[in-house]
């Protein structure tokens, strides 16, 4: 999936300078690569973080001054400690011709058998490392859970991608489990089952103390 964005370039790279480019609804950010080494620029906040909360790994067409359109990706967000608002932002320069390394988001689909059993679904991992042409990178990699029972588990070696995907990420991790019905929920009903005996023998001892006293 190939997304794009425009950047504009930037001379400075004071602090104020930076402030004043986040102060206008902008980001600051540098673009390396082999026909730019190091270039200031800067994008536009809004556009950037919508690219961040679809697809932070999709390979982006950005429009660079002087440089016009070049494949890059993102290599790494700079966010505020505590708002995490996004502060500075890294594009490395690919070629399309040769493979990259990329986190791709899991998509999980159907209700795992085990659900419908009253198991609990966890998740454990959420993305995974894959290495491929810049063409062939998946915007989402599709698991489905259905048939997964109580106790079970999915490990990546069980994941179904095309043959020009090489996944990275250990093919022994389990991406996700199928719990057991949690403990304190069985105990729950054991001790609302043993309060109802408790009032139906209270009620019982009752009317025998009544009876004694007629």
């Amino acid at each position: 999936m190939v997304l794009a964005l425009k950047a504009e370039a930037r001379k400075g790279a004071t602090k104020s300078e930076r402030k004043g480019l986040r102060s206008n609804g902008k980001i600051p950010g540098v673009i390396y690569g082999s026909k730019m080494s190091s270039k200031p620029i800067a994008v536009d906040e809004k556009e950037l973080l919508n690219l961040l909360r679809k697809s932070p790994n999709a390979i982006i067409q950005l429009e660079v001054p002087d440089f016009g359109k070049q494949p890059v990706m993102i290599n790494e967000v700079q966010r505020h400690a505590i708002s995490r608002s996004v502060l500075h932002v890294d594009f490395h320069q690919i070629n399309m011709n040769e493979p990259v390394t990329a986190m791709v988001r899991l998509d999980f689909l159907g209700e795992a058998a085990g659900v419908q059993a009253g198991g609990i679904l966890q998740v454990q991992l959420h993305e995974i490392s894959v290495r491929c042409l810049p063409d062939d990178l998946p915007s989402s990699i599709e698991v489905d859970v259905s048939e997964l029972e109580v106790g079970s588990n999915m490990l990546v070696s069980e994941l179904k991608v095309s043959s020009k995907i090489e996944i990275k990420t250990d093919e022994n991790d389990v991406l996700v489990t199928i719990l057991a019905p949690q403990k304190d929920e069985v105990d729950a009903d054991a001790v609302a089952d043993s309060d109802a005996v408790a009032e139906v023998g209270t009620k019982n001892d009752e009317d025998a103390g009544t009876a004694s006293k007629s």
